[in-house]
């Protein structure tokens, strides 16, 4: 005889058993339920940093969680893409980064590139700018071909060994027809060590961007010397584009964000969506655009992993002019 309370109990296990694939599935199918993890792997400051939090604070609006962002600088940073690569695949730990992740391979420093994690989405690219002093006998990038070939051995180009920059200065004499070994490129620790050296006329050129070099451009610190941009940037409207100058080349940084590998593709569609919401707010966009010199460009799934390959395929072409030992 089955007591009322075992008669209890019975129903309620056949009903779990009933409904427990399905309340499984719902609470599978629940994310995010906590804050999500954003490596960044830079110091607090500069562009990437910046243009991650700001991004960042208005998709997680669409999130219903907080993302919270994490400075994890050091060993050109790889530090913070290998914490994400080997972070558990749940969705909860993203890496915010760019093209230093395959940079990083090109140059030898670890064993893995964009194939190691999950493409959640593209953001943003933010335009190069090659620039100069004031008084500098070259005006703009056309005329840097001719300058080098009169000075063979003694143009100075400063850049971060390994970074975005450095392949920039390899894409660019290819397309000025230059040897690199035709010049001097001289390595820094990063970006303020590079202006405070160009402010200083220790160098001939470097790279900078509307985040890092604004500022200097408006009370004519430095130089623009051409945007490596389709078209001419908001606030540098008589700054011509490198292919104005002719100069076939566009050249930026492409900051997205990635998961570790083996992260559910619902769980990446659903960051990469409160993502692309947030690019669709106008304020955001004019921020993006007149403060930070870059491009809002959203792109997701499959079309994001044939931008990463073809991405990679370019830079590859670049590194083969680069003596990374040097």
């Amino acid at each position: 005889m089955i007591t009322p309370l075992k008669s209890t109990f019975l129903a309620t296990s056949i009903a779990a058993l009933t409904l427990g694939g399905f309340t499984a599935s719902i609470q599978a199918d629940e994310f995010p339920t906590q804050d999500i993890r954003m490596v960044i792997p830079y110091g607090p400051g500069g562009a990437t940093d910046i243009i991650f939090r700001l991004v960042s604070q208005e998709a997680e609006k669409h999130l219903g969680v907080s993302i919270v962002p994490v400075n994890m600088a050091g060993a050109g940073a790889t530090l913070g893409s290998r914490n994400v690569k080997d972070a558990d695949p749940d969705g909860y730990t993203i890496l915010g980064s760019h093209d230093t992740i395959a940079l990083s391979k090109l140059a030898g420093m670890v064993d893995y590139s964009y194939d190691a994690f999950e493409p959640v989405a593209l953001l943003t690219q933010t335009v190069n700018i090659p620039t100069t002093y004031p008084g500098h006998p070259v005006e703009d990038a056309g005329g840097m071909a001719d300058y080098i070939r009169e000075n063979p051995g003694d143009v100075r180009f400063s850049m971060i060994p390994t970074s975005t920059d450095h392949f920039f200065w390899a894409q660019l004499f290819e397309a000025i027809d230059i040897d690199i070994n035709d010049v001097r490129l001289i390595g820094y620790a990063d970006t303020g060590e590079q202006v405070s050296a160009l402010m200083a006329e220790e160098i001939d050129f470097t790279i900078t961007n509307i985040p890092s070099g604004a500022s200097f451009y408006a009370n004519e610190t430095l130089r623009p010397l051409g945007v490596a941009h389709s078209e001419r940037l908001n606030g540098l409207d008589d700054v011509p584009t490198l292919n104005e100058l002719g100069i076939d080349m566009v050249n930026a940084t492409s900051r997205g964000l990635f998961a570790p590998e083996g992260t559910p593709q619902e769980r990446i569609d659903i960051i990469a969506d409160a993502y692309e919401k947030a690019l669709q707010n106008e304020d955001l966009i004019a921020r993006i655009e007149n403060e930070f010199g870059s491009v809002p460009r959203f792109l997701a799934g499959e079309d994001y992993r044939e931008f990463l390959v073809e991405n990679e395929e370019r830079l590859a072409e670049a590194a083969n002019d680069i003596d990374f030992d040097s």
